[in-house]
């Protein structure tokens, strides 16, 4: 079905590294831009909630605004290509709306939908045990967001671009931030992390990984 190897895989898997130093000189097209957050809006999620939203943060004021908090984005900010920040739904129990209107544009019919939503609510309340605390809720949706996040960072480097998963920064700052700059609502959502992407200004030290045999085990 798809004409792309195991080998080719792997070797997009080995060039990725998180990139610090881009070249500025170097910009990602529109048509790959959209390939890599095409892959972000593919990716699963739990139940298929799809809690997120990614903001393609390439306004250069806004940009240096966040610098001084974003330190783990080690280069000037402005070299990166670009920088995609991930959030995370806020709120996202079995009973929201955000739940009813998600299931609603499924297609389900009442008796669907009523089904559904029990089933979300053991799923959160006696499953994860989640249902009854924002933060838990919130934590939940962003490990929602780093399924999108590797797909987007694999999907890159398969087409020779670097990028770089970013957890450095003040939340409380970048929340603020981009809230104030009407980018989102803070009452529905939240930062989970950033990533930049972009073409390495120089190669990159061969990154370290744990033999199979200490993170590998089958149980037959």
């Amino acid at each position: 079905m798809f004409n792309i190897t195991k080998s080719q895989v792997l070797a997009a898997f080995n060039y990725r590294a998180a990139c610090r130093y881009y070249d500025p000189t170097r910009k990602i097209s529109k048509e790959d831009m959209d390939y890599i957050l095409e892959l972000a809006r593919l990716s699963p999620s739990s139940v298929g909630s799809e809690p997120w939203q990614f903001l393609v943060l390439q306004n250069p004021a806004i940009r240096q605004k966040i610098a001084p908090v974003a330190w783990g984005i080690k280069h000037p900010i402005e070299e990166a290509s670009h920088i995609v920040v991930l959030l995370a739904k806020k709120n996202a129990r079995y009973d929201s709306e955000f739940f009813k209107t998600s299931l609603a544009k499924r297609g389900l019919t009442p008796e669907q939908t009523e089904a559904t939503l029990a089933r979300y609510k053991d799923f959160q309340t006696n499953d994860m045990k989640i249902a009854d605390s924002e933060r838990a809720l919130f934590d939940w949706c962003c490990k929602q967001t780093y399924i999108a996040l590797g797909n987007m960072m694999t999907g890159a480097a398969l087409i020779g671009i670097d990028s770089c998963p970013i957890e450095g920064f003040n939340y409380d700052e970048v929340n603020r931030i981009l809230a104030e700059e009407g980018l989102f609502d803070a009452k529905e959502y939240g930062v989970s992390c950033m990533v930049t992407f972009g073409y390495r200004a120089k190669e990159i030290t061969k990154k370290y990984r744990k033999p199979a045999e200490d993170v590998i085990h089958w149980i037959e």
